[in-house]
C-alpha cells in the first residue's frame, strides 16, 4: 500500500472526521462561553467588588525606562484565564451530563420488554411446565 493511500485511508476513518468536527464545535463553544465570561459574567462581579476589571489588575516589577516598557506582573489575567476555565469546564460537564442522561434513558427503553413479549414469555413458561 503506497504512502499516499495509507494516508487517505487514515484521514477518511470515521474518527478522525469526527474529531476534527468535535474540535471545531469546541473551539466555537470556547468563544461563545468565552463572551459568556467577559460580556455577562464579569461585569456584575466587578461591579460587585468595586469596579474592578481582574485584566487589568497588575504587579509593577520594574517601572518603564525611556522605550523600554515597564515589567508587570498580570495576576488578572490568570484570575481571569481560571474563572472562564470554571465555567468552561462546568458548561461541559453540564452538556456531557445531559447527554448521558439522554443515553441512559435510551438504554433503559431497549432494555425494557414490551408487554407483549412479557406475556408470551409467560404462556410459553407455563406450557412448558404442563
Amino acid at each position: 500500500m503506497g504512502m499516499l493511500q495509507e494516508f487517505k485511508t487514515f484521514a477518511f476513518k470515521g474518527n478522525v472526521v469526527d474529531m476534527a468536527v468535535g474540535i471545531i464545535i469546541g473551539v466555537a463553544f470556547g468563544k461563545i462561553v468565552s463572551s459568556l465570561v467577559g460580556d455577562v459574567i464579569m461585569p456584575p462581579i466587578g461591579v460587585i467588588l468595586g469596579g474592578v476589571d481582574f485584566s487589568n489588575l497588575s504587579i509593577v516589577l520594574k517601572a518603564a525606562v525611556d522605550q523600554a516598557p515597564a515589567v508587570t506582573l498580570n495576576y488578572g489575567k490568570f484570575i481571569q484565564a481560571i474563572i472562564d476555565f470554571i465555567i468552561i469546564a462546568f458548561s461541559i460537564f453540564i452538556l456531557v451530563k445531559g447527554i448521558n442522561t439522554l443515553k441512559r434513558k435510551e438504554e433503559e427503553k431497549a432494555a425494557e420488554q414490551p408487554k407483549q413479549e412479557v406475556l408470551l414469555t409467560e404462556i410459553r413458561n407455563l406450557l412448558a411446565k404442563k
